[in-house]
């Protein structure tokens, strides 16, 4: 736990590397971009690949972290434990938190996707280590769902008794809007994975989360 304490104060910048969105092979160049440039924890979202292929990746990712920060999988706790990962990271129609954690082992980090308020009191209460909030603007990911509205924002950071990334549709142009919100935690998936330049990408996402 207190292992966990310590990541969490100095966490601010999630990865999520989405097999629907690129191939592996570009997501090995994005973690490796990510994790040398301020990147705080990565999670492979790969819904539609195979599980060998996810084993190997994450796998792989495992040899290249070498401990220095987590490396999350998302849905499949039985992959995460097979596979040695940190943890693994369930939707409000996924396993319940207990659950994954009984699959993917007592020390696993386990997370939880949320959209409301009562959604972050029962995450804490189930004894989820962090939870993902969002969508905070449209996105891609989950196409239906509208954006939030700016307020909830507030209420998450000073209501959450958990860390809280929020989540959807984060760019270097819009992050300054949740950052006037008090959030200083955030998971981004596309602005990072599409860029030209993901190295710079990272480090300017990081400058606005942690300067004053």
């Amino acid at each position: 736990m207190i292992l966990k304490k310590k990541l969490w104060e100095r966490s601010s910048l999630y990865l999520i590397l989405d097999a629907q969105v690129c191939d592996h092979a570009r997501l090995w160049e994005v973690l490796q971009a990510g994790v040398n440039n301020g990147v705080d924890i990565v999670q492979l979202r790969d819904k539609l690949g195979t599980v060998l292929k996810a084993l190997a990746f994450i796998r792989r990712a495992q040899c290249c972290l070498k401990g220095r920060i987590p490396f999350i999988v998302n849905d499949r706790a039985d992959i995460a434990a097979a596979a040695g990962a940190s943890g693994v990271h369930v939707g409000q129609d996924d396993l319940p938190v207990a659950c994954a954690r009984a699959i993917a082992g007592r020390e696993a980090i386990v997370g939880q996707s949320c959209q409301t308020l009562e959604h972050l009191a029962r995450a804490r209460r189930e004894g989820a280590d962090y939870a993902g909030f969002g969508s905070v603007f449209r996105t891609l990911t989950k196409p239906g769902r509208p954006a939030m509205d700016m307020k909830l924002l507030a209420s998450a950071v000073r209501r959450a008794k958990i860390p809280v990334f929020f989540i959807g549709g984060i760019t270097r142009s819009n992050i300054h809007l949740v950052r006037a919100h008090g959030v200083t935690r955030v998971a981004v998936c596309r602005e990072i994975l599409l860029a030209r330049d993901p190295a710079r990408v990272v480090k300017e996402l990081k400058r606005a989360l942690t300067s004053g």
